[in-house]
């Protein structure tokens, strides 16, 4: 392993082992797949410390990360995101936090899941997809945060960037964000660990860690699987696996 990057390095691991290692396990689930908008289409991102970047609410920061769905404003989300460890931080303290709505929901009361399958919620686009862009960021929406059937629900929220539009929304998504918490599990991976989440049905986020920029700082390797992109997104992509820019696809669904 050369040195953990203290800036971001996009190609720092061209042709390197796991490359092939992510692109057969994200095959095996659906299909390896980037977005235009973040990290120019990359198909692997590097998940590490940036020097500068440590209050960001996204794989360059080292606070705190809250509950998320990846990509929550993207009609196209991925079906399945891989985390690759390859290296811990110093203290070896840092955890990925997953947790399942299906586990979630029955600690909710009935007339705040039914809030929650209104669609009723907007979601802003996440930083990582507007680090080009100037002025207030847009959103998606409305969209419900819980749907399908009652017993194999699905979850769209990201708890730093989702926002209900009356009361009533903005309780029940507090009473979510609740119980996702008690029933969370803590993944403190070590290296050559690889966890796959479901990214419909568990929410995940990350725990505070100190970084030393000294070229030994926590790292992992991020990839997204797409079971199927709709025929329109295919020939509206400029490269292969990487879905178009949302500019372009906006309002399509």
């Amino acid at each position: 392993m050369p040195k953990t990057p203290q800036a971001h390095e996009a190609h720092i691991l061209d042709g390197h082992p796991t490359n092939g290692t992510l692109m057969l396990v994200a095959d095996l689930l659906g299909s390896l797949t980037g977005y235009q908008d973040e990290k120019s289409g990359a198909l692997f991102h590097d998940v590490h410390p940036v020097r500068g970047e440590e209050a960001r609410i996204e794989n360059s920061g080292s606070v705190a990360f809250d509950f998320h769905t990846e990509n929550v404003h993207h009609p196209l989300r991925p079906d399945y995101l891989g985390l690759l460890c390859l290296r811990q931080d110093h203290d070896r303290i840092a955890a990925t936090r997953v947790s399942s709505v299906r586990d979630a929901l029955p600690l909710l009361a009935d007339d705040e899941v039914a809030e929650l399958r209104k669609p009723q919620f907007h979601s802003l686009y996440p930083t990582s997809f507007t680090r080009d862009t100037t002025g207030p960021r847009p959103s998606a929406g409305p969209h419900p945060v819980i749907f399908g059937p009652a017993d194999r629900p699905f979850m769209r929220f990201n708890s730093h960037n989702t926002q209900g539009d009356n009361p009533q929304a903005r309780a029940a998504l507090r009473s979510l964000a609740t119980a996702l918490e008690r029933v969370c599990r803590d993944l403190v991976l070590a290296p050559g660990d690889l966890v796959v989440l479901d990214n419909h049905v568990v929410v995940h986020g990350r725990t505070a860690f100190t970084p030393r920029y000294d070229g030994q700082d926590r790292w992992l390797r991020r990839f997204y699987s797409l079971r199927s992109a709709p025929l329109w997104a295919q020939r509206m992509m400029r490269h292969p696996r990487v879905l178009p820019a949302m500019t372009e696809i906006r309002g399509v669904v």
